[in-house]
């Protein structure tokens, strides 16, 4: 927490403005960070255009460089990321290192992807021209993290864009600004030159926003969040025709066949449903089990989560944090109110502990309705909402009836009907006997209402680039 400031061209900036980042396991103020104005966006837009220039003439190989000491240098402070991600952010410390591997990881990634940016030349079949075709930086990217990965949905935009030789301007979310600034430093260090990447904390998120993406310099706008946040920002884009990424909201189903491995889709179901306490797009929000071994699935699954320890995530021996903060909590306890109003039978957790932290429990559903809002809606939190099918047809209905098409688990000791399966469902991602799908080296990204363009895999780096085709003669 040593860096609050706005951080542009290189530099610390102070605001007569600030906000508190309250730590959600003790609702106590973690520190006071500056809110950047339209006038602090203006400076780093202009820093980060001076920037770009020199950056996108080096070399591929010069740029994967200072990419790939960024992944040396973050690995090794590892823990000092992980403790600020859980004082900032409340996921338990091994979820938190988790997420600061995962986001070192990008650097390693794109700085292998940075020299792989492969065009072609081809002779043109009818008119005999040479077909020469080249990707190029789009140019400046605003960069819209969420608050549920401090560290990794920063670094997946971050790295892909430096790789690209595009200069950037990021706006964490002002539940957790603490660990992007850490990074900054890190950055210097791995030798990113000043002004290519800035930071701009801010409470005045959407006019600040509103205001880069109007600005002409800006080509590419690359954001993680909610859906209709996302409606929003598409509808600021389209003015300047900027470049999308959207990783929007998700409604994940996960089923389980009655051959599934019950050990393998219990331990797929516990990490898809339960990692970063469920607040992640990709979680299991709408759990199928067929109906024969629905009855042992859920004495499993329940038992696997009665046995987590919930805490401040500080202390090592904690499974579970808190939620980010109290309104994050109220939605998921009004989730679970509202299923077992409409049916559904709690089979552990289910009420909010007294005490300070915005803590819920690992919570089951048995039983949960068609119409109980948790179906239909992210949960964001760590409740399993428990449904029964007999028919394969019948369940791939349900789980595609959505407007979201992030990510899908299935679960079978049969591959051939488990790819089958995954195939007819309407998803950008499917996780088969699996319940973790994210990978520096996949393209991640949804369907339908769930986003445009992917993060990660080779993609990833395209999102930052324009294709450029020249034909010739010779």
């Amino acid at each position: 927490m040593k860096h609050t400031d706005l951080y542009i061209n290189g530099s610390w900036h102070q605001t007569d403005e600030r906000f508190d980042v309250i730590n959600p396991a003790t609702e106590e103020v973690l520190a006071s960070v500056a809110s950047a104005e339209i006038a602090d966006a203006d400076a780093a837009l202009d820093a980060a255009d001076a920037a770009m220039a020199e950056w996108a003439a080096r070399t591929p190989r010069a740029r994967s460089e200072v990419l790939r000491r960024a992944w040396e240098l973050m690995t090794a402070r590892l823990e000092d990321f992980a403790h600020l991600i859980t004082l900032e952010n409340g996921k338990a410390r091994a979820d938190a290192m988790g997420e600061a591997t995962y986001a070192a990881e990008f650097f390693r990634w794109f700085a292998e992807e940075a020299v792989r940016a492969d065009g072609l030349i081809i002779h043109a079949p009818s008119s005999g021209a040479r077909i020469i075709v080249q990707h190029k930086p789009a140019g400046l990217a605003v960069l819209i993290t969420p608050w549920n990965y401090p560290a990794a949905m920063g670094t997946r935009k971050i790295a892909p864009a430096l790789a690209a030789g595009c200069g950037v301007v990021i706006k964490p979310a002002s539940e957790t600004p603490l660990t992007m600034l850490a990074l900054m430093p890190l950055l210097e260090e791995a030798g990113v030159p000043p002004g290519l990447v800035n930071v701009l904390p801010s409470r005045r998120t959407g006019a600040l926003v509103d205001h880069m993406l109007h600005d002409p310099r800006v080509r590419v706008v690359s954001f993680t969040g909610s859906t209709g946040v996302g409606r929003t920002l598409l509808k600021g884009a389209a003015d300047q025709v900027l470049k999308p990424a959207m990783e929007l909201g998700g409604n994940a189903p996960l089923i389980v066949f009655d051959d599934a491995d019950l050990d393998t889709a219990i331990e797929g179901t516990m990490l898809a449903k339960m990692r970063n306490l469920g607040e992640a797009c990709t979680a299991a929000n709408r759990i199928y089990v067929h109906e024969a071994i629905a009855p042992e699935f859920t004495r499993r699954l329940t038992a696997a989560m009665s046995a987590l320890k919930v805490g401040n995530g500080s202390d090592p021996s904690v499974d579970v944090g808190p939620l980010v903060n109290a309104s994050t909590r109220d939605k998921v306890a009004e989730f679970v109110a509202d299923a077992v109003a409409k049916g559904a039978t709690v089979e552990c957790g289910g009420e909010v502990p007294a005490g300070k932290g915005y803590f819920y429990p690992p919570t089951v559903l048995s039983n949960v309705p068609d119409n109980a809002d948790c179906v239909h809606d992210e949960i964001f939190g760590p409740v399993a909402a428990l449904q029964t099918f007999t028919d394969t047809a019948d369940v791939i209905r349900r789980a595609n009836d959505t407007e979201y098409g992030l990510v899908a688990y299935v679960f079978t000791s049969d591959m051939k009907h488990g790819l089958q399966v995954c195939e007819r469902l309407d998803y950008g991602m499917v996780g088969l006997n699996r319940g973790l799908v994210s990978d520096p080296a996949a393209p991640f990204g949804g369907t339908k209402q769930s986003g445009l363009g992917r993060e990660g895999g080779h993609e990833g780096m395209l999102e930052f680039m324009e294709t450029q085709y020249i034909s010739a003669s010779w």
